[in-house]
């Protein structure tokens, strides 16, 4: 917050206490009032990270996926209810406004993609791009490490995913399309709101609710299949609108469509309490009862299987409301999986994209 007002563009208000951190540094005025050190309107910061691996293994039970892959740590696109916020703390910067301006680019990421996928255990599953943060935010624009691991993929013939709410995917249609031609490619487009007011608060800094949709339509024209996810569904907020997505994201071409509710995990909490006193002071009360209504009285769940989608009867309702909506819309259509039998990954002694010749 600067002098009362959020900060522009980005969606935590301020910083928040990191849990593993030993010291807690803070402004000290002669009033004796400490407020956290921020240093207001400061351009994101890039900085390169040297990763040892780069898939990671997935065991929840909630995904439909094995193994994913993040080449950005930390994520500018500032959406105030991220889950992924609070795995900023283990690089020792604050789940707040450290998660959206100060980015760690693993600019090895495509070296060691094909590093595994060269690997004499590696057994073929799709990797999902990216299962924390967006391979699509805005410096992906620059670095392009997001197309240099779709390019490793494509080159090997192995089945990927993409999760992005960003149109940027659009830049890389032409590797998509020939990809999903062989059923290794499929994209997710997370879609929370059309309302432009709301998108602007909530996900500050990623594509609009529209051009999400523009984005469904290209990639179907192209023909890459497109799943469209309406997550989170926040009470009293974006939840009225799930008719609306459905029906849209189905005219824009989506064969499928799944939701989470919101439930706010570790630090994302005060993160996301203070952005809703912030922006929907009128309705923070509403919203914070009826989430905690999803999970048992608390602003979270980490029970497997129920997490997502919440417990008690607001949640039935919600998943009835989603049910009936996605048979109004989505009846007939499906993703079609992707193909695992197609993986082709050169010789031993070949030499490859990264390797030493080629540099």
């Amino acid at each position: 917050m600067i002098d009362g007002k959020p900060i522009k563009g980005r969606g935590a208000g301020g910083q928040v206490r990191n849990r593993f951190a030993q010291r807690h540094y803070a402004d000290v005025h002669w009033e004796a009032i400490d407020e956290p050190i921020d240093e207001h309107g400061q351009a994101t910061k890039y900085m390169e990270t040297h990763a040892r691996t780069i898939v990671n293994r997935v065991d929840s039970p909630d995904l439909p996926f094995r193994w994913s892959l993040n080449p950005y740590q930390g994520c500018e696109h500032g959406c105030s209810y991220c889950y992924a916020r609070p795995t900023h703390e283990y690089w020792g910067y604050g789940a707040g406004l450290d998660f959206e301006r100060v980015v760690l680019l693993k600019r090895n990421a495509p070296e060691l993609l094909e590093k595994t996928l060269r690997g004499p255990q590696w057994q073929v599953d799709p990797i999902v791009l990216s299962g924390a943060t967006d391979p699509y935010q805005p410096i992906e624009r620059k670095e392009r490490l997001t197309r240099a691991l779709l390019e490793v993929l494509r080159r090997y013939k192995h089945p990927a995913g993409l999760i992005t709410k960003n149109a940027l995917v659009l830049r890389d249609v032409d590797l998509l399309r020939e990809m999903a031609a062989e059923r290794l490619v499929s994209v997710a487009i997370s879609l929370t709101t059309l309302n432009e007011d709301l998108r602007r608060r909530l996900e500050p800094r990623t594509s609009s609710g529209l051009n999400r949709l523009k984005t469904i339509e290209a990639l179907r024209q192209a023909g890459v299949p497109v799943f469209v996810m309406i997550a989170p569904i926040i009470p009293a907020l974006n939840e009225p609108e799930v008719p609306l997505l459905l029906r849209s994201a189905a005219d824009a071409g989506a064969l499928g469509a799944g939701y989470t509710v919101l439930r706010t995990n570790g630090a994302v909490g005060e993160v996301f309490e203070a952005w809703l006193h912030t922006h929907y002071p009128d309705r923070a009360a509403k919203i914070m009862a009826q989430t905690k209504a999803l999970h048992g009285g608390r602003m979270s769940d980490t029970e497997a299987g129920r997490r997502m989608r919440g417990e008690g009867v607001f949640a039935t309702n919600i998943a009835r409301l989603f049910e009936v909506m996605k048979r109004r819309y989505f009846e007939g259509r499906s993703v079609p999986e992707l193909d695992r039998t197609k993986f082709s990954p050169p010789p031993q002694g070949q030499l490859d994209l990264f390797g030493p010749a080629a540099r």
